[in-house]
């Protein structure tokens, strides 16, 4: 065996964390796999080791990837998890990736260059691993990310994980229940009001709801059920030629209900009548500006029919 062979053989266990860790390790690994802190200057004198932090080293010649500086980072602030931003490209509810990364600390600690350190004391169950990278679980990853996201990016990454099936209601739930005085706590609860199961979203109920809406705002009342070219429509201006779809998800939630309601608006269109849905968490979360919508709609019809 050839001297080179003998040294890949010798430092074989430190090449296999390396790949397993994103081409990093620390100082505290090192010396688990038996590397004394003079054998590792030795080690970076030769090129084997590059220091890219105190305490942390890249593995070998390969670039750093973004995976590779966030996993260094956090091995450079042990024992933190990456958090917030860092946390939302790894669970992949963020289109993005972030330059800088976000890491959250169990102790205040002062932010070293290239990351950003957030003060939590996370319990386990806030805890996670995402292709080794030890990472805030998704619920707590939701709740760091409404603190510092706007509304519409906010839903956006909500739903992304509901399209990755990884969103799941309950441990959210647990988790706003003793998140305290977190800054997006209200944030996230009113986004995720739309995905919360509302008995009172009844066909019934919410046309109820509606019709009282748009009577209280002095506009006229529409025909309910009214059936338009063979097509039962919920609310129906016939003077304007447009009416309003009334949705609830348990009635309008099959993928065949949703083809079929679509190819049913499109005939309508052909034929001169338009046609908007309200969704019942919608018209709960805000009826006025559903109603003012509405009565834009109706406003725009007269003036363009003849």
């Amino acid at each position: 065996m050839g001297e080179e062979s003998q040294r890949e053989g010798r430092h074989g266990p430190l090449f296999a964390l390396a790949t397993k860790q994103h081409g990093v390790v620390s100082t505290r690994q090192l010396d688990r796999l038996g590397y004394s802190p003079s054998s590792a200057a030795k080690g970076a004198k030769a090129g084997r080791l590059h220091r890219i932090h105190r305490g942390v080293y890249a593995v070998g010649h390969d670039p750093l990837t973004w995976h590779g500086r966030c996993m260094g980072a956090v091995l450079a602030a042990r024992p933190c998890v990456a958090s917030h931003l860092s946390a939302g490209w790894l669970w992949d509810v963020l289109r993005y990736r972030p330059e800088t990364i976000h890491l959250s600390a169990p102790t205040p600690r002062r932010a070293r260059r290239g990351f950003a350190v957030h003060f939590a004391d996370l319990p386990l169950t806030d805890r996670g691993v995402i292709d080794g990278i030890p990472v805030t679980s998704l619920p707590r990853t939701l709740l760091d990310l409404a603190a510092m996201l706007s509304a519409p990016r906010l839903e956006r990454a909500i739903d992304r994980a509901e399209e990755r099936s990884r969103l799941d209601l309950r441990p959210i739930e647990e988790l706003l229940g003793r998140a305290g005085n977190h800054p997006g706590r209200g944030r996230l609860r009113r986004a995720l009001a739309i995905y919360r199961p509302e008995p009172a979203f009844t066909r019934s109920g919410l046309e109820t709801r509606f019709l009282d809406l748009i009577r209280d705002a002095g506009l006229p009342a529409p025909s309910m059920n009214w059936n338009v070219d063979g097509f039962e429509v919920d609310a129906y201006w016939a003077s304007e030629r447009f009416g309003v779809e009334l949705d609830v998800y348990e009635t309008h939630g099959t993928p065949l209900a949703f083809e079929t309601d679509r190819i049913r608006q499109d005939d309508l269109l052909l034929d001169g009548v338009e046609m908007i849905c309200v969704t019942g968490p919608r018209l709960k979360r805000e009826p006025r500006a559903v109603i003012a919508r509405v009565a834009a709609h109706l406003k725009r019809r007269r003036r363009e029919l003849p």
